[in-house]
């Protein structure tokens, strides 16, 4: 099924009007299921899919989710995932995949990068505001802090004597982006 298929087919649901129809799940029930705590029993995607006022609500409650999460991005957290295998660094990511963290040898020294997925929730304001950012060790140290550039990049020098993968494993094995005030 392409795109242009499946928004045919979401319009199409979503404009027909049945009568007697009423909401079948309560928002509660809806928001669990887009947040991923609760998937929809097969009974509730059948009432789901049954009626168009539930199916328009749920689609309300989705808009209303992404617009809160686009507008208000306040850190983003990332954990190594697994212990150092004596290769070299590889690249981190935030749990909510917002963000990839490098190390890179920049000229005989390390330099560490810090970049935006662009296709991440949020990634398009985070970036026309040009945001100050801050990358922190599980200890609260600075790795990275700068202003993003026109890529959403942010770079500079690795801080640190020990080497990326020890000095993360011996702070906490995780990192934080956060927006800088």
């Amino acid at each position: 099924m392409t795109q242009l298929d499946r928004t045919l087919q979401a319009r199409m649901l979503l404009g027909q009007r049945t009568e007697g129809d009423r909401l079948t799940l309560d928002d509660a029930v809806l928001l669990a299921a887009l947040d991923g705590s609760r998937p929809l029993t097969s009974g509730e995607r059948a009432a789901l899919q049954a009626s168009p006022l539930t199916l328009r609500r749920f689609k309300t409650l989705a808009e209303a989710r992404r617009r809160t999460t686009q507008q208000a991005w306040s850190g983003s957290h990332g954990l190594l995932r697994a212990a150092d295998s004596g290769a070299g660094f590889a690249p981190l990511q935030t749990d909510d995949g917002m963000w990839r963290l490098h190390v890179v040898d920049s000229g005989g020294k390390l330099a560490v990068i810090l970049q935006l997925d662009p296709q991440a929730a949020g990634a398009a304001q985070v970036l026309a505001a040009r945001m100050d950012v801050a990358v922190r060790d599980g200890a609260g140290a600075t790795v990275l802090q700068g202003t993003l550039d026109a890529d959403g990049e942010c770079e500079g020098p690795w801080p640190f004597a020990a080497a990326p993968a020890a000095h993360f494993q011996q702070h906490g094995a995780r990192f934080d982006v956060t927006p800088v005030a």
